[in-house]
């Protein structure tokens, strides 16, 4: 059995890798625009089936939000990230709990020995993924502070010469900055990438029936680091928009 902590690549479309990884993001962008056609053509005031489903899941998304910014215009105005945001996450987190995951997949003999490259691995599970993800949620946390509070006034809070103290404190928010980045990033990772690993190895080792308690564990799992990643991201925003002064 070969565990590989980066994403492998199946094929490539014009020297473009195609990653394992990559492939199971596609698949659940396309469930979503499906899911998101067949709710959407033919939406009811009393709703039913899916249209219920996903209501519930929006009225859902929306009192979690509301509990951080307290009003629900606000909520509104941050509602398509956030909820890009949790969605997306928890549904690629999921994806690793597919049958097949990390144990179906392509054989490659490599420096004498046996390697199988799994067709399905986790997004999460790739730190390009949740690199790439953190990157964006910071920029749009910084750039919705420039546009809420002006960017000279959003820029003193790092780069400030009024005095020596005030100087040192936003060099050091600089650093924290630097950090939430980190940690937005090996956070996910590091408990998806975890996560599959235990369930390949246990499914080797004992299959069937032993590695069911696991697999609960890593539903919810999934579902904690997607709604911790969605919130700690509305949490930011919302400092973002707030002036120092207040």
């Amino acid at each position: 059995m070969h565990i590989s902590i980066t994403a492998e690549t199946l094929f490539s479309i014009f020297a473009f890798p195609v990653t394992n990884s990559m492939i199971v993001s596609w698949a659940v962008i396309g469930v979503f625009v499906v899911l998101s056609f067949f709710v959407t053509r033919n939406i009811q005031s009393i709703p039913r089936g899916i249209q219920n489903c996903m209501e519930m899941v929006i009225e859902f998304i929306l009192g979690m939000m509301d509990s951080v910014t307290g009003n629900r215009e606000e909520t509104k105005r941050f509602f398509p990230l956030i909820a890009t945001i949790f969605l997306f996450v928890i549904a690629v987190n999921w994806a690793g709990l597919l049958p097949g995951t990390g144990t179906i997949g392509l054989k490659e003999i490599k420096e004498g020995h046996e390697k199988l490259i799994p067709f399905i691995r986790s997004s999460s599970a790739d730190l390009n993924f949740t690199v790439a993800l953190a990157l964006i949620s910071f920029a749009t946390i910084h750039i919705t502070g420039i546009i809420s509070i002006g960017f000279f006034k959003y820029a003193s809070r790092y780069v400030t010469f009024k005095n020596p103290l005030d100087f040192f404190v936003g060099i050091l928010e600089l650093v924290s900055e630097l950090s939430k980045l980190i940690s937005f990033s090996f956070r996910l990772f590091g408990n998806i990438f975890a996560g599959e690993v235990l369930l390949t190895v246990m499914l080797f080792l004992v299959p069937y029936v032993v590695p069911l308690p696991f697999m609960a564990l890593e539903i919810f799992v999934g579902f904690i680091q997607a709604l911790v990643f969605a919130m700690l991201t509305l949490v930011f925003v919302k400092i973002a928009t707030v002036d120092t002064h207040h």
